[in-house]
């Protein structure tokens, strides 16, 4: 009798869910491949991707020699900035404290915010929400007498959400002076995610003027912030709201100074859904499919920690 053989075949075809929203799996094959150093190489010079150890003292530097150089020339800065991020803030905090720097011409723009199933925006109080993260773990983090004036501080609110790019525009005087980002698992900056409106663009230029608008989230988008700390780290979906404000692609493009970090794990651990979503945003297509692709078109400076960077395949005997 001979031995019976276990030869599975080595391919499997099959169309991708409706859910997912870009869909050419050959394409992301060859993405996925890239890693190492050679996620550094892009045909846009201004596109600028640096691996590295660890991104985040570099962030945190960079917007404090940011607000310090402009509080010694005396000139207004405007920040567009992502949350929840105490571990960035609150040492951005102590070094404006330790350093003395005066925050007066200070102005933060929180990028997004929850809303409910029918459009009301989180109130600051809501202890999972953007605006209460930024206040108590960098507003308040300041010492009194350094302190931004809380009228310098702007988050989302159903009062505010169809000026608010035009808030951002005028206070930075045509634009954020930097705007400092994460991807999503869709691909989206902020919560600008590839759903309507923003995917019924008919081309990039008419994208890139979309102002800030409250969207309806994309399942993806629930299923990651149901890891987050925020939300118990637990796969709770049901917890997060469904919706969001969020800026628009015109308040990315008119940012001066462009800061994307990729570095996220599932709560240090290897596994991060963030590892191909950097693949397909640095090197993938510039559509709305992927919405932080857009900054390819545009002078920023990524940073990708090399665990993000690193190669990974097909784990037979490894779980999750």
């Amino acid at each position: 009798m001979k031995d019976i053989i276990f030869d599975p075949p080595t391919s499997f075809a099959f169309r991708c869910g409706d859910y997912v929203p870009f869909k050419d799996r050959e394409l992301c094959e060859k993405l996925r491949k890239i890693s190492g150093k050679d996620l550094e190489k892009h045909p846009n010079p201004d596109f600028k991707i640096k691996v590295m150890q660890n991104p985040h003292p570099v962030l945190i530097a960079t917007l404090f020699a940011r607000i310090k150089a402009a509080s010694e020339a005396g000139k207004k800065i405007t920040l567009i900035l992502g949350n929840p991020e105490p571990e960035t803030y609150v040492p951005l905090a102590q070094l404006i404290n330790y350093f003395g720097v005066d925050c007066r011409n200070v102005h933060i723009f929180a990028m997004d915010e929850w809303a409910d199933d029918e459009g009301h925006i989180a109130p600051e109080t809501y202890k999972a929400g953007f605006a209460h993260s930024m206040l108590k773990y960098l507003v308040y983090q300041i010492d009194p007498k350094l302190r931004m004036p809380l009228e310098n501080v702007h988050y989302p609110t159903n009062k505010n959400i169809n000026d608010y790019s035009d808030m951002i525009t005028d206070c930075g005087e045509g634009g954020a002076d930097i705007c400092s980002s994460s991807p999503g698992w869709t691909g989206h900056m902020a919560f600008i995610d590839p759903v309507p409106p923003f995917t019924d663009a008919a081309n990039m230029d008419e994208y890139l003027q979309m102002k800030a608008r409250i969207v309806k989230l994309h399942p993806l988008t629930v299923a990651q912030n149901s890891l987050h700390g925020v939300f118990g780290q637990s796969g709770y979906i049901a917890d997060v709201p469904p919706c969001a404000a969020t800026i628009g692609p015109v308040d990315v493009k008119n940012a001066r100074e462009r800061i994307e970090v990729h570095a996220l794990l599932t709560n240090c651990t290897f596994s991060s859904w963030q590892r191909m979503t950097s693949r397909l945003v640095l090197h993938g297509p510039v559509t709305p499919l992927i919405p932080s692709s857009m900054l390819q078109l545009m002078k920023t400076q990524v940073y990708v920690s090399e665990e993000l960077a690193a190669p990974f395949d097909c784990w037979e005997q490894v779980g999750y």
